[in-house]
């Protein structure tokens, strides 16, 4: 029996192009969007209808909320640069 190789990062988001996905930057700025395309070199995502993310925590609750937007239309996000990934339902 021999072991399954998990997919790549950039083959779980070409499986969910269309979708909505919240890319973390860093701790408290993101990018929010829909997935159009996939790059493979430089290895990134093309969002369309994105919004830039500020994002805050406060001690009754450490969960990061949405505290701003701001309209960026399309953008292309490097993945090394990503924090976090969260595909949005």
């Amino acid at each position: 029996m021999s072991a399954e190789v998990s997919p790549s990062v950039l083959q779980i988001l070409e499986r969910n192009i269309g979708k909505k996905i919240r890319v973390i930057l860093e701790r408290n700025f993101g990018f929010e969007g829909t997935i159009a395309t996939i790059s493979q070199d430089p290895p990134g995502i093309w969002l369309s209808n994105a919004d830039a993310i500020v994002l805050r925590t406060t001690l009754a609750n450490p969960l990061p909320q949405i505290a701003s937007r701001e309209d960026r239309s399309e953008l292309f996000v490097n993945l090394n640069h990503v924090q976090r990934l969260e595909i949005v339902h």
